[in-house]
């Protein structure tokens, strides 16, 4: 009758991910710790009502809901869960009550303190995490189990082996915690690769309509530019200092269409192998007078001969705009650090800045064009540069907290392009 029970608490235990796998694509619920925590709450209670009952405890994955709710879904989510369980229990009553609401509290200290630690965590680190986390509430169980039939001498049914079921109650308990951990990354994963398709094909699209443009302003640009050239020579005085200025600001127009250009397209030109060491010491002496103009310290850290097959020129651009982000997020006396690391096949840039950070909302549209945190901005660098890097086959990636600021992490291939 017990592994009866506890499959059946397996099926349970599952319904609250399916639940969430249903639904998260269509209402919002899913995404609600207090939607969450009641549904998994609900799972715990079945558990209970559906347990096996020997030496006058219950034998059930109560816990495994409860450890999923915290974990997953914080810790508002694990209190509402623990409050159904222990409603649950109250109902059910029994001898052993008292030694229920204890055991029902030891159990939601760990998941509770756990969910301040894995919220770093993601895929298969954070499916070991939960599974680890879930022996907690195993071993307050057979605490109390010890506890219980030691103090109040409970005789063992004849058809009951406690140390069998003790090792069969623990292996399904974890087995249960992993196919819900497990189902439940599958559900991010997909959620972020559609995330991912999404702002790919906006791009893309976004990407050929710049181009388009930017190929129909430009032919203009370049024949007024040719004749106020012309006219340059013949002009003195005050006439000479407005086609200077009319010559610069068109030059800036076609600086911003190029700009548009490599959004669309970000093409690496010019392929060979150069030290990114040497790349990185330069762009950091050219950008201190604008880090000293703005209060703010410029400092690196940089392993010395790291080279990379790739466009110079291209990473060159899409380092300065990093840089340049963070030293005009930077307050007054801030610090603005960056390191550059050689690993397995790969380097590592750092970008880190105590400015004025950002919140999860700007974090999601970064890259995305006409969004800045700037009050004078349009995102087109940033756009610009995340495409560059994915041009090389690299990665970056950003991390930020309001108020305490931001880390832009840019991991690229030695050799980027063949």
């Amino acid at each position: 009758m017990l592994i009866e029970k506890l499959f059946l608490n397996i099926l349970i235990v599952l319904a609250p991910v399916l639940v969430y796998t249903a639904f998260e694509e269509r209402w919002r619920f899913p995404r609600s710790p207090y939607a969450m925590g009641a549904i998994c709450g609900a799972a715990s209670s079945l558990c209970l009502l559906f347990s096996f009952s020997a030496l006058d405890l219950y034998w059930d994955l109560r816990y495994v809901p409860l450890v999923l709710s915290t974990l997953y879904w914080g810790p508002a989510a694990g209190l509402i869960n623990y409050f159904m369980i222990m409603a649950t229990r109250t109902y059910l009553g029994g001898d052993a009550l008292w030694f229920g609401y204890i055991s029902i509290s030891l159990a939601v200290i760990g998941p509770i303190l756990a969910s301040f630690k894995i919220r770093s965590l993601s895929g298969p680190p954070r499916i070991r995490f939960v599974v680890l986390v879930s022996l907690c509430p195993l071993g307050v169980m057979l605490l109390i189990l010890l506890s219980y039939t030691f103090l109040m001498q409970v005789s063992k049914p004849t058809d009951f082996q406690p140390v069998p079921a003790v090792i069969l109650f623990a292996l399904l308990q974890i087995l249960a915690t992993w196919l819900s951990a497990m189902l439940q990354e599958m559900n991010y994963d997909r959620a972020r690769m559609r995330g991912e398709i999404q702002k790919a094909e906006k791009m893309n699209t976004m990407g050929e309509l710049a181009a388009s443009i930017a190929h129909e302003v430009r032919n203009p640009l370049t024949v007024v530019r040719g004749f106020l050239q012309l006219m340059r020579p013949n002009e003195e005085g005050k006439n000479q200092r407005y086609l200077d200025i009319a010559l610069d600001e068109l030059a800036r127009a076609e600086s911003i269409i190029t700009d548009y250009l490599n959004f669309s397209k970000p093409k690496l030109t010019k392929l060979e192998w150069f030290s990114v060491s040497d790349l990185l010491h330069n762009i950091v002496l050219l950008l201190m007078p604008m880090a000293s103009k703005n209060g703010a310290e410029l400092s690196s850290t940089l392993e010395n001969d790291v080279r990379l097959y790739s466009d110079r020129g291209k990473l060159q651009q899409a380092l300065v705009n990093v840089i340049k982000n963070a030293i005009e997020a930077a307050s007054a006396n801030g610090q603005i650090h960056v390191s550059l690391t050689r690993m397995d096949g790969h380097i590592q840039i750092r970008v880190r800045d105590n400015g004025k950070g950002m919140s999860k909302e700007q974090l999601s549209r970064i890259g995305t064009l006409f969004f800045s945190t700037k009050e004078v901005g349009t995102g087109l660098g940033t756009a610009v540069t995340l495409r560059i890097i994915e041009a090389m086959k690299g990665v970056i990636v950003y991390e930020s907290e309001e108020g305490v600021g931001t880390l832009v992490t840019i991991t690229l291939p030695l050799q980027a392009v063949r």
